[in-house]
């Protein structure tokens, strides 16, 4: 089975979900629809889950706004997260009724997809069922958070790679006290960049998900707005 795998660089958050938003509408008229994952990067973003968040947060927005670091309320599960560059975000959008995925596979695909990426650069990440995600010790990883809406999952993913951790002090993250954020160079301590982890990640996620990755914009996809041009 095929997925267009688009590649976007560094996408402002909303723009990435208004595009998430019109794949999902196409892939509800027509759920044969080849699936998509878009991979990218955000410039610095707090989103909240429908768990909310605000509380969790440990600094004031005040001072978010000084950081020019905005709060977006979004439908995905879980709690309070931070994105930004050197986190390489992947958004698959999936109709998991035609893949006869469960949500609950779904989601223990992706884990495996980071756990396998991590593998590769010798770092020893594992699951917690209590908490979703991959971790090294009590330190997160790679984080998830979904939705799904007639079917058709999209959210998804978001694995540190290179990341700058500070802004993660300023947030309880993913509303768990007592946990630390922690990325593959920090683990590593050597520079990793992110086209490399972007192609052990495609790797895996191509033997995980079964499926053959196609570098291209779908021709149902219209592509014309500045939403789905990489930067």
């Amino acid at each position: 089975m095929t997925f267009y795998c688009l590649e976007l660089s560094t996408v402002e958050y909303t723009a990435a979900l208004d595009l998430q938003k019109r794949i999902v509408e196409q892939k509800k008229r027509d759920p044969s629809l080849d699936d998509v994952l878009l991979l990218l990067e955000h410039r610095p973003v707090y989103t909240l889950g429908r768990r909310g968040g605000r509380e969790n947060l440990v600094v004031s927005e005040s001072f978010l706004r000084e950081k020019s670091i905005p709060i977006v309320h979004v439908e995905r599960g879980g709690n309070i997260t931070y994105h930004g560059p050197g986190q390489l975000v992947g958004y698959p959008i999936v109709s998991l009724k035609e893949r006869h995925l469960r949500v609950v596979d779904f989601v223990d695909r992706l884990e495996e997809v980071m756990l396998r990426t991590a593998r590769d650069f010798h770092v020893r990440a594992l699951r917690d069922e209590r908490n979703r995600g991959v971790w090294v010790g009590n330190n997160k990883l790679g984080s998830i958070g979904i939705a799904v809406t007639r079917g058709i999952s999209f959210h998804g993913f978001s694995f540190n790679v290179n990341t700058d951790l500070q802004p993660f002090s300023w947030i309880n993250p993913c509303g768990l006290n007592g946990v630390g954020v922690t990325s593959l160079e920090q683990e590593q301590s050597a520079s990793i960049s992110m086209p490399r982890a972007i192609e052990h990640l495609k790797s895996h996620f191509i033997d995980i998900f079964e499926v053959e990755l196609v570098t291209a914009f779908p021709d149902w996809l219209s592509v014309g707005s500045a939403t789905a041009s990489p930067e």
